[in-house]
């Protein structure tokens, strides 16, 4: 069964990396993300043009602290980068960033620091500790002092091949991380739903292995409002899904390639022994 496999494992990873590089429209490989950039989503609505550098939002490292669903239903911000707006009079009235960079939420036993404090001040009249503070999140092309560091954070997390080199799925069931689902004042209090059962999606390539789609896992991090019905319909199967949509950012692309482990992991979705 494995050499059977094998020759169809290749041919898959060629059609994988057509894709990946029709999707930049040039055909030319981009340069591999390093672990610590994979998922850093740059944030420039209005920086550049009030003379900031631009945000560059680690999603590693609140993707330790949070549930995908807490910051992108309860908080509310858009899946598509740029898509929420935000501005920083709005996270100093307590939106977006400012939910939790208030100055008053305390983890891990100090308060996490105030974003965007005198956000109508052009920066001049910034004292240098705030000016400090605005750095830490407009660090585009700055040497920043960040409060964590990514290697010496996840240097005792399971590993993995691809994405940011961390098996995330597999961190949290070793207790290496307890993700946070509800803030006071912000979240609704739901009723446990039932878990549906997983599914099989069965590829239109002749010979290609299924898709296991576990709706525990990804309940677990995203509930159910999270991909229905926006990203995916109730009502449809995955009959109208492909690849190339996927690389294109929508379906499970709209999280794989982008924070989650991406589309080039093949064996993490069809499983077969040609990926093992």
């Amino acid at each position: 069964m494995r050499k059977l496999f094998l020759p169809l494992a290749a041919v898959i990873i060629l059609l994988v990396s057509g894709a990946a590089f029709a999707q930049h429209g040039d055909g030319i490989k981009k340069r591999r993300p390093l672990p610590e950039e994979y998922g850093t989503v740059e944030i420039n609505n209005y920086s550049e043009y009030t003379g900031l550098a631009p945000v560059m939002y680690p999603h590693w490292l609140h993707r330790s602290i949070y549930t995908c669903r807490l910051c992108h239903v309860d908080i509310g911000f858009a899946m598509k980068a740029g898509g929420t707006g935000i501005t920083a009079k709005d996270n100093e009235k307590g939106f977006y960033c400012g939910t939790c960079h208030n100055g008053k939420m305390i983890f891990r036993g100090k308060p996490v620091f105030k974003a965007c404090t005198n956000a109508h001040a052009p920066r001049g009249w910034l004292t240098p500790e705030q000016a400090r503070r605005c750095d830490k999140c407009h660090s585009e092309g700055k040497e920043t002092v960040q409060d964590y560091d990514f290697y010496s954070y996840t240097a005792d997390f399971p590993k993995e091949t691809f994405g940011n080199g961390i098996d995330w799925e597999k961190a949290e069931s070793e207790g290496k991380i307890q993700l946070i689902d509800y803030i006071s004042g912000v979240s609704a209090r739901r009723p446990d739903l039932p878990i549906p059962p997983d599914a099989d999606i069965i590829p239109k390539l002749e010979g290609m292995p299924k898709v296991e789609f576990s709706h525990k896992k990804h309940m677990d991090l995203s509930g159910c409002e999270l991909c229905h019905p926006e990203i995916f319909s109730i009502r449809k199967s995955g009959d109208h899904m492909s690849m190339a949509d996927n690389f294109d950012g929508k379906y499970c692309g709209a999280c794989h390639g982008k924070v989650a482990f991406p589309l080039i992991e093949c064996g993490r979705c069809h499983k077969s022994a040609a990926f093992q």
